[in-house]
């Protein structure tokens, strides 16, 4: 892949993080995380989307998760055939030895996103959608299931699957259509029991004085989740009250119990609810909200009294 680093090296040096989209870098913001902001470069002629994550302070743990994403994506493609799109990896220092790390990837065409086809297409290829991510959901807790030294984890909620070669003119998913899988920069790995992702990171955007009390309150739960079929899976009918589409969700549940009744039987999965769908979603929404509440205010202590840099993007309120 052609980066151009000088491009990203000026974009940090010019970058105004509370409003990054009036920044000299002209950018699109096309997602974000608790640790990170997915961006694209407008009038980039190389068509890539960035994930910018500022949240390592030595080399040592900058390079070990870049081998992680490296060994993610090689076990997703080659082990498991799960589609992921062209990618690689940058990071470098600012004058202030502050480093940044960027996850770089071939840009999918916007359409093509499972969060923008549910909005697009009838509900039943929504059902299909689903299904196709289900079944390529299987692949990774089959290899979980024949693996006891090696466990992998996704984040499998809609917007992070899209369609190959979909045509936003002739919009329809089919039971043939093919996905591919996009969020490769959080490497969810254990080897012999242990996270090969550095978890204590994750929870580097909120105040110091209340990173332990959050990860040892919330963090096993949730990143447990993320190896677990049945809570990845719920958390993928939940993300439908986020996307606006409510309604179809007692449709999904339906179609979920069915598909591990008759194509997943072997993993015992127990039936969701709507009402534990629901219970799952508002607790998900407060532990959002609750922790954007810390990063404001922690935003606010920095830059406004210290009068230091603050590396994180926050959104603005969303509607959940």
């Amino acid at each position: 892949m052609n980066i151009d680093i000088e491009l990203l090296k000026k974009f940090e040096d010019t970058i105004d993080i509370i409003n990054p989209e009036n920044g000299e870098i002209p950018i699109k913001i096309l997602g974000f995380g608790e640790i990170s902001v997915v961006i694209e470069i407008i009038g980039d002629p190389e068509n890539l989307v960035y994930k910018r994550m500022p949240i390592f302070k030595n080399e040592k743990q900058v390079k070990k998760h870049e081998f992680v994403v490296k060994k993610y994506c090689d076990l997703l493609q080659n082990r498991l055939n799960i589609n992921i799109p062209e990618n690689d990896t940058v990071w470098f220092k600012d004058e202030k030895g502050q480093i940044t790390f960027y996850g770089v990837q071939k840009k999918l065409i916007p359409e093509s996103m499972g969060n923008n086809i549910i909005h697009q297409v009838s509900d039943e290829e929504i059902v299909t959608l689903v299904l196709l991510a289900m079944r390529e959901m299987k692949k990774v807790w089959t290899l979980n299931r024949e693996n006891e030294n090696l466990k992998l984890g996704l984040d499998a909620q809609i917007s992070n699957f899209a369609v190959i070669d979909y045509d936003p003119k002739n919009p329809k998913v089919t039971p043939d259509s093919k996905l591919i899988y996009v969020d490769t920069m959080t490497p969810f790995i254990r080897i012999n029991g242990k996270e090969a992702l550095e978890l204590k990171l994750v929870v580097s955007s909120v105040p110091k004085i209340l990173r332990a009390p959050l990860f040892y309150i919330f963090g096993p739960g949730i990143i447990n989740g993320y190896y677990d079929w049945r809570t990845t899976s719920m958390d993928l009918i939940a993300n439908f009250f986020k996307e606006q589409r409510e309604d179809i969700i007692p449709l999904l549940i339906k179609e979920i119990n069915n598909f591990f009744k008759e194509e997943a039987s072997e993993f015992n999965i127990e039936p969701f609810t709507l009402e534990e769908i629901k219970k799952y979603y508002k607790l998900d929404k407060i532990i959002w909200e609750l922790l954007q509440t810390f990063r404001r205010w922690d935003r606010f202590f920095k830059v406004k009294l210290l009068r230091k840099d603050y590396p994180f993007y926050i959104p603005n309120k969303i509607k959940r």
